[in-house]
């Protein structure tokens, strides 16, 4: 690996001034002590934060001995408020936050880098907190490869399908999840992928940081009992392949209970990695039982 570089790109801490342009700013997702030198650097340089919700916002900012002023950027904000950010990032420094982690991760403000790119505005990323990292190095599952997904659809169908959609693929899959929808998104699990490790970690950085694993059934009986609050990273282990460990008929049984005999076979089909054909006639055999 090759060591960094003495001299490196973007602004340096202690800088006093800033190029103009777009400065994406990663803040703390729980303790406040993990914000960087640089980032309080650049906030307190830039000449506007554009922020979710400036009372968020305001917290940390008093918290670092920082005043510059503040503007509200979310999903809501319109064209025009994206245009004046932009035009003013053409003469001076803007800076870009979300209200925990980095900023563009399940948070506003890809439409916003994509226009000042096109502009040809300059955009600079001052990295930190992110949720997702943060959860898998809890995690202890496979690291090598994972996939971010962000948060799962409310409505039941919708989440389904974004876990089948995603079933089979050979990595961990990371997705955000609120509380109150927690054991929801396990029972989902738990239905396709009985035997699959999955972890949950919250209150990341906090007091009472915890990551808890194993099947999704054994989460639901936990998190049933004790109710999370907050948001949450919630992980699942890659495929193990080990079929011997499911039951191929129990998973039909329970698919003909909601689907047609095709779509049932399909479904297990999925999540099993079974030969469809073989799992369709099966199934025409327990429907006629």
């Amino acid at each position: 690996m090759t060591a960094p570089s003495s001299e490196s790109p973007g602004p340096s801490t202690g800088s006093k001034t800033l190029e103009a342009g777009f400065y994406i700013v990663a803040t703390p997702i729980g303790n406040l002590g993990d914000v960087t030198m640089r980032a309080v650097d650049v906030l307190r340089s830039v000449t506007l934060i554009a922020c979710e919700d400036t009372r968020v916002t305001g917290k940390l900012l008093k918290a670092c001995d920082v005043s510059t002023r503040m503007q509200r950027y979310d999903d809501h904000a319109s064209p025009a408020v994206r245009d004046r950010l932009i035009d003013l990032a053409r003469s001076e420094p803007v800076a870009l936050v979300s209200d925990a982690g980095t900023p563009l991760v399940s948070d506003p403000g890809y439409r916003l880098v994509r226009e000042a790119r096109e502009a040809g505005i300059a955009v600079t990323t001052i990295p930190g907190a992110c949720a997702a990292v943060a959860g898998l190095t809890l995690s202890g599952l496979p690291n090598d490869r994972f996939l971010f997904a962000g948060f799962l659809p409310v409505k039941e169908k919708a989440r389904a399908g974004v876990l089948e959609e995603l079933g089979s693929v050979e990595t961990t899959l990371i997705f955000y999840e609120t509380g109150p929808r927690l054991v929801r998104s396990l029972e989902a699990i738990a239905a396709l992928w009985p035997t699959r490790e999955v972890s949950i970690a919250r209150e990341i950085t906090k007091l009472h940081e915890e990551c808890r694993a194993g099947t999704a059934d054994e989460l639901i009986e936990h998190y049933r009992a004790h109710p999370p609050k907050g948001e949450i990273v919630l992980m699942i282990g890659p495929p193990t392949h080990d079929n011997e460990t499911v039951d191929p008929d129990a998973l039909l049984k329970e698919a003909l209970t909601e689907m047609s005999v095709s779509k049932a076979a399909g479904k297990v089909a999925k999540v099993t990695g079974l030969d469809r054909q073989t799992l369709y006639a099966r199934a025409v055999e327990l429907k006629q039982q």
